[in-house]
């Protein structure tokens, strides 16, 4: 991928924005334009963790896998944060994979050269440990509300925040996928669809999800989309993309 000197001016990624400049500047030497394709594979159970990713606008989806082949997600990562949050735990393995559900580009840096940084206890490290903090409340409302709430609401949700992050209310994915991400059946995710699209709040057609009325998918979706924003506005001081008509 041919490298864009804006890219580095002026990062995409909101964790890269929100350094100080002298932070960032130190950083830049050491990060890498790359292309993040549908499906790619950042990481998976049990592999080392040797690169992180910023993503610019690329959608990334951290997914629990069991003994059958089932899958949920469990978290969502795009401009807003890292993929990789166990380097600046202190490991540097996991039990989940890192998928692109949504391709673009990220910023790749090294997984140790992270990890320097981080102890070196500036900005970023206090950046970085609020960030794994929105990251478990994401993860801990998003365990409940699988349990909790009908797949309609979760649908909400989670276009919802899919949409924030991509700056876009138009975007491509599949039933299957979505299924997938939401751990219930194709069939399930069909009827919830065809739910918000008779009501006039998603059209979609041939893998591709549009938003007609924003407000109104706000008001079928459950707490638990609001609760997430909120905490990441409390951490990190801005909300993460979220759109304004």
């Amino acid at each position: 991928m041919s490298l864009n000197k804006n890219v580095f001016e002026q990062p995409a990624n909101n964790l890269l924005a929100a350094l100080p400049a002298s932070d960032y500047e130190r950083l830049v030497p050491h990060l890498k334009l790359v292309k993040l394709p549908l499906r790619k594979l950042l990481y998976e159970p049990g592999e080392l963790i040797t690169q992180v990713y910023f993503p610019n606008k690329a959608v990334v989806s951290i997914i629990t896998t069991m003994e059958d082949g089932s899958t949920v997600e469990a978290g969502l990562v795009s401009n807003e944060g890292m993929v990789g949050i166990p380097v600046v735990l202190g490991d540097n393995i996991t039990t989940t994979t890192a998928s692109v559900q949504v391709p673009d580009s990220a910023m790749q840096m090294d997984a140790n050269i992270l990890r320097s940084e981080f102890n070196r206890g500036t900005a970023l490290q206090s950046l970085l440990l609020r960030y794994v903090q929105s990251m478990y409340t994401q993860i801990a409302q998003g365990s409940a509300c699988n349990r909790l709430h009908s797949l309609e609401k979760r649908l909400a949700r989670w276009l919802l925040t899919v949409s924030d992050r991509l700056e876009s209310e138009e975007f491509p994915l599949t039933q299957e996928f979505i299924s997938q991400m939401l751990g219930v059946r194709r069939s399930g995710v069909t009827e919830a669809a065809n739910i918000l699209s008779a009501a006039g709040i998603i059209t979609y057609h041939r893998g591709q999800i549009n938003i007609l009325n924003r407000e109104a998918l706000e008001k079928t979706s459950c707490e638990c989309y609001q609760i997430i924003e909120d905490e990441y506005v409390r951490l990190l001081g801005n909300k993460p993309n979220k759109r304004t008509k």
